[in-house]
């Protein structure tokens, strides 16, 4: 009986950057009994014009909440650099393209993504940002950036928008836990380890019985 994980996230969400090293440690723990996790991306905004003083102040009040909450390190200084357009549409289709095209390194490339926009105030909707961290990833840059710029990644990201909103999942980060077909949700927001853990090693004992 195939079961898996889902981790339903965006890179360029503060959350979900607080959230990675809980989701790193339940990879482990999934892949340990021999269940895979998988990146769904969520697209969580596509703005189309700069953030503004306004806008900044905001989303760096969202940035230290998580801060508080998690311990993530975040650059408040640089971050959000002037000019940018908070459009997570580019990152998520990077990540995409890599889980097509060698799908260990979308983590990688997931981690790179958060490392770069959150600590060191890289402007990750930039696909020259995002080709030259994907060949951090280990992914070769010609490969990444033709598939990066296809139609087919276009379709591909825009059918995951298109399954998490069909779902009516309206928060991030959000992890799923299908076992033939059926979901069932482990968290809908951030939860720390020690809560999640627990849930999910009953889950993968009912899945191993069943």
């Amino acid at each position: 009986m195939a079961s898996r994980l889902l981790y339903v996230m965006d890179p360029m969400c503060s959350w979900c950057w607080g959230f990675a090293p809980v989701v790193e440690a339940l990879a482990e723990q999934a892949a340990a009994a021999e269940v895979p996790l998988q990146i769904v991306v969520g697209g969580l905004r596509r703005d189309q014009v700069a953030v503004d003083a306004a806008a900044r102040v905001r989303y760096l009040g969202y940035w230290q909440a998580v801060n508080a909450s998690t311990g993530q390190l975040f650059d408040f200084e640089h971050g959000l650099p002037e000019g940018m357009v908070y459009d997570t549409e580019p990152a998520c289709r990077a990540l995409v393209t890599a889980r097509n095209l060698h799908a260990p390194s979308a983590w990688t490339l997931l981690r790179l993504i958060q490392q770069a926009f959150y600590t060191e105030g890289a402007d990750v909707t930039q696909a020259g940002v995002l080709v030259q961290l994907a060949e951090q990833a280990g992914i070769p840059r010609i490969e990444f950036a033709e598939a990066f710029d296809s139609q087919a990644m276009q379709e591909a990201t825009a059918a995951d928008f298109t399954w998490v909103q069909d779902l009516g999942i309206a928060g991030f980060p959000t992890l799923l836990a299908e076992r033939d077909g059926q979901l069932a949700l482990l968290t809908n927001g951030y939860q720390p380890l020690e809560v999640l853990s627990p849930l999910l090693s009953r889950w993968l004992e009912r899945a191993a019985n069943a």
